[in-house]
């Protein structure tokens, strides 16, 4: 036999081994890879099984919390899926999220670290202390020392001290409404100025500047990099966080685009920050809540600390009181014997000579309350409140929840448990004169709890007091208000309404053309 015979056979040996290897090597993985994945699944508690490397990703790729409770009929109100190989453990009752989340507070009060909003390749995309809010952070002292810090500027005293600006701003709002929409005659699109709203009370409570326009490019960057942010906390629409295979790609655009967001957010909290910091040191400064804590000698946050305060008033506003408040109004427009109930239920207190309301009245309009309630409820914007990770193993119903368990809180399930409401598919205000002790799952519940919930009630409240006896709202664009079907971005953490147009009609020209009269109010702006 020759050499050249030998050195043939040894390259086709050669060949058939690398094809081999190549077949055999992902059909190892793939088996190795399910029996990891079974080994992680919780002992003894039901649950849809999966598919290969995936689990359930596929399942509950749109609509995912409505997914959850469908499933829930089967499996019960407690039951495990897989996300990739990571086991999470999903709560579909008020009974059960009670249970789980009251009784154990404590060994409830983490966050699980995901890889594209915590962490790519062990260094930092989107979160540092700075970077992150209190609802995204896990526990820690830090964390406790941001949530005190949160409470005493969210709590009813310290929102009774805000009344001044949720009165601008929402003035301005129904202001925007009346001259986009050219007093009713024509169509407009109500997102912007909302998300203006939200923005600028943000800015005025947190650095003590306003936002008097949403033509500003700095309304544009901060919504824009906000808005894409959101996305990557979205517990289903990032695949590398439970398929580690696919962070191995070299060119991997997913991360690269979290990065971006980061410096992107960097950027403007460190221009709002030495804004601040200078009108401190000239004396110009407004009165807000960093302003206070970095001028009280006794606190014990840091600057860091204090940002991340401010960043989750900013978020949370844009993330939730914005989308919120955008489904309310197309919801509205559709449903004018809504609007009417409500306007007969304010004549009870103000006159159509009064469109804008008396900003100290706290909750005087009963119906208007039930409106908010019933609102956060049928529509649930975050329908999937942010995970949880437990410290500790618990106990449900004999079953072990083991410590480090990834736990979401169906809150759009729970919203909608017919073991609480027996009409729970309808949008009906009248069940909280009915019901008024009923849970609302739509800020969380336990120690996570939104720690904003009494300043976005009071600012929910004077909005829906404000344009219901300002506007007579029309549909223009027909759009979808159903909650599932006429969700624009069914795989986002945040569920909001198509874009669209409607007509705001003022009940009152001259009544409330003299009532805006005063709207610019002055103040600083955020150009200064």
């Amino acid at each position: 036999m020759t050499v050249a015979t030998l050195l043939l056979l040894a390259l086709k040996n050669t060949g058939q081994s690398l094809l081999l290897t190549l077949v055999a090597a992902p059909l190892v993985y793939v088996c190795v890879n399910e029996l990891i994945r079974h080994n992680a699944r919780i002992r003894g508690l039901k649950g849809p099984s999966g598919l290969p490397l995936i689990g359930n990703l596929w399942d509950i790729r749109v609509n995912a919390a409505e997914k959850y409770r469908e499933w829930a009929r089967k499996f019960g109100d407690v039951y495990q899926i897989q996300l990739g190989n990571v086991p999470v453990v999903v709560i579909n009752s008020a009974a059960a999220a009670k249970a789980i989340f009251g009784q154990n507070a404590q060994a409830m009060s983490s966050r699980p670290q995901f890889y594209t909003f915590h962490k790519a390749c062990h260094a930092l995309v989107l979160s540092d202390t700075a970077g992150t809010t209190i609802g995204t952070s896990p526990y820690s002292d830090s964390l406790k020392r941001r949530r005190r810090g949160a409470a005493s500027a969210l709590n009813k005293p310290s929102v009774q001290s805000y009344i001044s600006h949720l009165d601008t701003e929402s003035r301005d709002f129904v202001k925007e409404l009346y001259d986009y929409g050219k007093a009713g005659e024509v169509p407009t699109d109500p997102m912007p100025m909302i998300q203006r709203l939200s923005l600028s009370l943000a800015l005025t409570l947190n650095w003590g500047i306003r936002l008097k326009s949403q033509e500003d490019n700095l309304f544009h960057e901060i919504t824009h990099v906000e808005e894409e942010i959101s996305r990557f906390r979205s517990t289903t629409g990032n695949l590398q966080d439970y398929i580690p295979l696919l962070r191995l790609n070299p060119i991997n655009l997913h991360s690269a685009k979290a990065r971006e967001m980061r410096n992107r957010r960097d950027t403007y909290l460190s221009a709002l920050n030495n804004g601040l910091d200078e009108r401190i040191a000239n004396g110009t400064y407004n009165p807000c809540i960093q302003a206070n804590v970095i001028m009280d000698t006794e606190a014990k946050l840091d600057k860091a600390e204090l940002t991340s305060i401010s960043l989750t008033m900013l978020s949370g506003g844009l993330d939730t009181i914005t989308t919120q408040v955008a489904w309310f109004l197309a919801f509205l427009a559709r449903h004018p014997e809504i609007q009417e109930k409500a306007v007969s239920e304010i004549r009870k207190f103000y006159d159509e000579s009064q469109p804008m309301c008396d900003p100290l009245d706290d909750s005087q309009c009963e119906y208007v309350v039930a409106l908010v309630r019933e609102s956060l409820r049928y529509f649930t914007v975050l329908r999937l409140a942010l995970p949880r990770a437990s410290t500790k193993s618990i106990m449900y119903e004999g079953l072990e929840i083991p410590k480090g368990s990834v736990v979401f809180l169906n809150a759009w399930a729970c919203n909608m448990d017919s073991n609480v409401w027996s009409d729970p598919d309808v949008f009906r205000p009248e069940r909280w004169y009915e019901q008024p002790d009923a849970p609302l799952f739509t800020y969380g519940v336990g120690y996570r709890m939104c720690a904003g919930s009494i300043l976005a009630n009071r600012e929910l409240y004077l909005v829906y007091m404000r344009v219901l006896n300002s506007f007579r709202i029309k549909t223009h664009d027909d759009v979808d208000c159903h909650p599932i079907t006429g969700n624009a971005d069914p795989t986002s953490l945040v569920a909001l309404p198509h874009r669209y147009r409607a007509v705001f009609i003022p009940r009152h020209h001259a009544a409330l053309s003299k009532a805006l009269e005063d709207a610019d109010v002055p103040g600083e702006s955020i150009s200064a």
